[in-house]
Formats: C-alpha cells, sequence, structure tokens
C-alpha cells in the first residue's frame, strides 16, 4: 500500500509527502493562489508524459540508441462542453539517424507508463472520514 501525506501549508499551497519527498501545489492567482507551484491537475498531466518519457528513454538505454535529440511533448485535446480532455497524444522527436527497426518497439514500451495504465483500468475512489 502506498500512503501519500497531505498537508495545508496556508493559502491555496497543498503538499503531498510522497517517500521521502514533498509535492508543493497551489492555485492560479485567477482561483485564489499565489501561483507559487504547479496546480495539482498540471502535475497529473506532467506524470503522464514524464512515465511516458522514462519508458522511452529507458527503452533507448537499454539498446544503446541515441538519446541525443530525443524530445517529447503531450498534446491535449479539451471538450468545452464537459470541460474534460478526450485526447492526450504523445509526439515523440526521436534523434536523427534512429534505427527504422525500433519505431515500433519504442512506442509500445511507452504504452507501458503505468500512469497511462492506470487511466486506463482506473481503481475505484473512496472517501471516508476518519477519527
Amino acid at each position: 500500500m502506498q500512503d501519500i501525506q497531505v498537508s495545508f501549508p496556508g493559502g491555496k499551497r497543498i503538499d503531498a509527502k510522497v517517500g521521502d519527498f514533498t509535492i508543493h501545489t497551489d492555485q492560479s492567482v485567477k482561483y485564489g493562489g499565489n501561483a507559487s507551484a504547479p496546480e495539482p491537475f498540471d502535475l497529473f498531466l506532467a506524470s503522464i508524459a514524464t512515465c511516458a518519457g522514462i519508458f522511452a528513454w529507458n527503452f533507448c538505454q537499454s539498446r544503446d540508441l541515441p538519446t541525443e535529440g530525443i524530445g517529447l511533448r503531450m498534446a491535449c485535446t479539451r471538450d468545452a462542453k464537459k470541460k474534460l480532455f478526450t485526447e492526450m497524444k504523445l509526439l515523440l522527436t526521436l534523434p536523427e539517424g534512429f534505427p527504422e527497426k525500433y519505431r515500433e518497439g519504442i512506442i509500445r514500451a511507452m504504452g507501458l507508463c503505468a500512469v497511462k495504465r492506470h487511466i486506463q483500468d482506473a481503481p475505484s475512489f473512496l472517501i471516508e472520514i476518519v477519527e
């Protein structure tokens, strides 16, 4: 079981202690915060992109493939009516001279990202009051 401790240091700032790390969040000025840290939803999006990124990086490193010039961007399409993203597209730029035979493999590797897999096979969410 993973346990994340949340604290409320003031204003609209909310911190999460994950293992030995503290992740700081804040709300934008528009939503009453000071914009001193990313908003929680921005961290959610970043976790998807960085998870896919480490799988791409590890794929290259495990095969001694070049990584200089590798790039990754995530483009999100939003449904204005639902106010939800309907598509998250990971756009990978490969280094010059990247072997053609590994293109499909690196895409499959990125698909193994645990964050993406948890979204696709969503866990249940329970909210309880403890005393």
